[in-house]
């Protein structure tokens, strides 16, 4: 965002309360192990190169994407195998395996797929959704693909295959929507990885923050860090209203404009506290549904196991709607779980010691507000089920471990201010997506607008990229006038 604006000849200085930049994004250096804290599957990368294009850079002169394959890995607790990929000749020999009656039931899925892409992400995903006659506008093509449907309703239309339906729907956890209750739109998500393929940069997630760190420099644009807002006041100068960000100094900084980053309760909670339009938003946003949050366990080895698993990895466990049930409306820590595993020493070895490995997993769980769970007592016994756990596909992992930390739901609260410790912000369901999530410019207090995931479009690398291209030409055409 800071990127765009910079580019246009906005003047643009980004605050961010950590001793790194990213966010989410963060990166933990621990015992030679370098951890990528957050976002690690990369799609949709001329998102990164149409950014670096308008500001007449090239993104290979920054940083390199390296192409993942397979995108996933997916094992079953019966011993099914399925390496999801983008050719299609080799997903329906997979397929055909399971169930041979679905092959046709696949490419009919693939199809449908196509044509939500190009409904709601060609169409819509860079686009603000500011006025109601947005989404009527719109309304005609959502009913014709039935968005009303949940992801694992539409899938289950094409193919029967317990195994099968379960590999084209888990895609939505990877926003934080619930497969049972995330709109239809997000199968879109399959078509937008065959179109471009899944990657990892060179050097981790963290490079590609440091390219986007890099640009913004050489375009003129500031960066404090260790620097967290703690609260933005309105006031009139000179005939109309600027925001004072009080940012480590008692008497603040005058600024035209703010675009936020924050989680969006903490924006309208806390940092615009004191603007009495903002409270009402702040009531809204506590009666809307929040995605669950993750537990995430990081861990190094002193032996590398590239030759069982792939660079993304996904465990699914005994359950599947009764664990999402459990995950998503239960009010304790479910005693099974299914799991993401993140390899990235499988593509790039640089990531750990030589001979080592690097992962990170990731739990979903309930969040705060939902299971008041004391994770100070909890995480340590929880990361050691884990660890026990994963010695099905990782052998004697516990006696190969080297280094280990974890990040659970209440370090997503306190670290990231991310409201009940949600991990994607409110809950990608169709009656909180496009005008009816909050909009990527604020109704009612001026000057104020919105980044990331929780505004147009949502959660996911795609999502918060293009949230940024949207509020961009907002803000730009704005001051133009």
């Amino acid at each position: 965002m800071a990127a765009r604006l910079q580019t246009a000849g906005i003047e643009t200085t980004i605050f961010e309360a950590r001793d790194r930049p990213g966010g989410r994004a963060y990166v933990y250096e621990q015992d030679g192990f370098i951890f990528d804290g957050g976002p690690t599957v990369i799609t949709a990368p001329h998102v990164f190169e149409d950014l670096f294009a308008e500001a007449g850079h090239c993104l290979e002169d920054y940083t390199e994407l390296l192409r993942v394959e397979p995108f996933y890995r997916l094992y079953w607790e019966d011993g099914v195998r399925f390496d999801y990929n983008g050719d299609t000749d080799s997903m329906v020999e997979q397929i055909g395996a399971l169930d041979s009656g679905d092959v046709d039931g696949y490419l009919d899925f693939v199809r449908y797929a196509s044509r939500v892409f190009e409904a709601g992400y060609s169409e819509l995903a860079s686009k603000p959704f500011l006025r109601f006659s947005d989404m009527v506008r719109v309304a005609p093509d959502l009913i014709r693909l039935r968005a009303d449907r949940s992801v694992y309703a539409t899938v289950s239309r094409f193919v029967r295959n317990r195994h099968v339906r379960e590999a084209l729907s888990f895609h939505s956890l990877l926003v934080g929507g619930n497969p049972f209750e995330t709109s239809s739109i997000y199968t879109l998500i399959h078509h937008l990885e065959r179109e471009w393929g899944v990657y990892f940069p060179r050097g981790g997630t963290g490079a590609l923050v440091k390219a986007l760190v890099r640009l913004l420099e050489e375009l003129g644009g500031e960066v404090r860090l260790n620097t967290p807002v703690e609260r933005i006041e309105i006031e009139e100068v000179a005939g109309r209203p600027r925001h004072r960000v009080h940012a480590g100094s008692e008497d603040g900084e005058i600024f035209d404009l703010v675009v936020s980053n924050a989680d969006i309760h903490h924006t309208y909670a806390k940092l615009f506290r004191s603007v009495p339009a903002a409270d009402r938003m702040r009531r809204r946003l506590e009666r809307m549904k929040w995605s669950m949050s993750l537990f995430v366990l990081y861990f190094g080895t002193d032996r590398r196991y590239a030759d069982t698993i792939a660079h993304h990895t996904i465990l699914f466990g005994r359950r599947y709607r009764g664990l999402l049930d459990d995950i998503f409306r239960g009010d304790r820590l479910p005693d099974d779980f299914s799991l993401y595993l993140h390899a990235p020493t499988v593509t790039d070895p640089s990531l750990a010691p030589p001979g080592c490995e690097a992962f990170y997993v990731l739990a979903p769980v309930p969040h705060l507000g939902q299971a008041p769970i004391d994770w100070d007592s909890a995480a340590e016994g929880y990361a050691e089920r884990i660890f026990e756990y994963l010695e099905r596909y990782l052998p004697e992992l516990r006696r190969h471990l080297v280094t280990k930390r974890w990040l659970t739901p209440a370090d997503f609260e306190s670290v990231l201010n991310s409201y009940h410790g949600s991990a994607f912000s409110c809950a990608p369901s169709l009656t909180q997506s496009a005008w009816f999530r909050p909009h990527n410019r604020d109704d009612r207090i001026p000057g104020l607008y919105l980044v990331g995931a929780g505004t147009h479009p949502g959660a996911g690398v795609p999502g918060v990229m293009n949230s940024a291209k949207a509020t961009a030409r907002l803000v730009i055409d704005d001051f133009r006038r």
